[in-house]
């Protein structure tokens, strides 16, 4: 044998020694009662302040110890306490989403503008500026006053001067948007009873959206509020809206049947809501067309129900901006089966026109209440008269 085969003779006899002794050591040790440590199932979740700097939650190993002198125990999972929204108020709010909505409308304050300051305005110009008014959905009858109003004015002054048609622009149509209606939102407890809202439209105009985000706004006025998932037809719907209520800590009353009658879950979430001592409850309906007659006549169902327990003090009708004299009909159709109060006009942000502000409460006798400027949690925005005209004009 060659002094090679030796070596590894020694080798491999150390190597068996060793493991032989770290078995013994391992026997000895669970002889004398100590348990091998499982690592603990730290609960799910947990905060920031709740761990230390590698990461593991802290205190944990401290708590098995207490438990049972190192013997493997299984924590159960502490409750998740989620972290509610606070949504900023929303007064102002349109003040501070002016640019986006002149990025949409400037077009027709700036086609109005460059008409006007021309001077001598011929009668083709005079057409071309009623025009651009009713491109912009104005409405016939408002673009004939506005038009006047503006033809007797330069005759008048005979100034070409942009500032001061600018002016003439911004008053015109500051009195057509009308500030004098009544743009509050019913949301306070009346005879005892929670205020009732019921937001009704046709599909695809951002109705179940609307609803959260209006939930936002009157969480952000300390509203306590319950969400009533009316729409039982589309299936997403009540989880859509359920996801929105949670972000701010506002109940959602569904049903887990789809397809339930819409006015027992309006009626429930009513119920709820009085129970709870809630200021508000937010019903959102079905979209449906304004042509489809048993639809139509479902909303009226779901009024007189929900009127059994409280009262529907607001009843919003969401309209898409973008859909211009379809809009209007529309709207029109769903005022003869419910008494609508305010309008939501949403994607005022994209391709709207104006105009149908002054249109739609012209043709409804309802003031536009609020309008969606963007796909933000917080881009529903009470109307402002003021700045809206002022995001036109410039």
């Amino acid at each position: 044998m060659g002094p090679i085969d030796e070596l590894w003779e020694i080798l491999t006899l150390v190597s068996v020694v060793a493991v032989g002794g770290l078995a013994m050591l391992v026997a000895l040790v669970r002889g004398r009662g100590g348990a091998t440590r499982q690592a603990p199932r730290p609960p799910q979740r947990p905060s920031d302040r709740d761990r230390d700097g590698d990461g593991r939650t802290a205190g944990a190993d401290e708590d098995v110890a207490d438990r049972g002198g190192g013997v493997a125990v299984d924590l159960e999972p502490e409750p998740i306490t989620p972290t509610l929204e606070r949504p900023e108020s929303a007064r102002g709010r349109l003040q501070r989403l002016r640019a986006r909505l002149a990025r949409s409308n400037s077009a027709m304050g700036n086609a109005l503008l460059a008409l006007l300051s021309r001077g001598g305005l011929s009668e083709t110009d005079w057409e071309d500026v009623e025009d651009t008014l009713l491109a912009s959905d104005l409405g016939v009858e408002a673009t004939e006053e506005l038009v006047s109003s503006l033809r007797t004015q330069v005759k008048v002054d005979g100034t070409t001067d942009p500032e001061q048609v600018r002016s003439w622009l911004h008053e015109d149509l500051l009195r057509l948007v009308d500030p004098s209606m009544d743009r509050r939102i019913a949301a306070s407890r009346t005879g005892g009873h929670p205020a009732v809202i019921l937001v009704v439209g046709v599909n695809g105009t951002g109705k179940t959206t609307s609803v959260g985000k209006l939930g936002r706004v009157l969480v952000a006025e300390d509203k306590d509020i319950v969400f009533g998932a009316a729409d039982t037809f589309r299936a997403a719907a009540a989880d859509q809206l359920q996801t929105w209520g949670q972000r701010v800590g506002v109940p959602t009353v569904r049903s887990d049947q789809e397809g339930a009658d819409p006015a027992s879950v309006a009626y429930d979430a009513v119920t709820a809501a009085v129970e709870l001592e809630a200021d508000v409850v937010i019903i959102d309906t079905a979209g449906r067309l304004h042509t489809k007659r048993g639809l139509m006549d479902e909303l009226g169902k779901i009024k007189r129900v929900v009127e059994k327990v409280a009262p529907v003090g607001e009843v919003l009708l969401v309209l898409d901006a973008t859909t211009g004299q379809n809009g209007m009909r529309q709207a029109e159709e769903f005022a003869k089966e419910v008494a609508i109060t305010g309008i939501v006009l949403t994607k005022m942000d994209g391709t709207a026109k104006g105009g149908i502000v002054v249109n739609v409460q012209r043709k409804l006798g309802v003031p536009v209440k609020l309008i969606g400027l963007g796909e933000g949690p917080d881009d529903l925005a009470p109307f402002d008269p003021e700045a809206f005209v002022s995001a036109i004009i410039g």
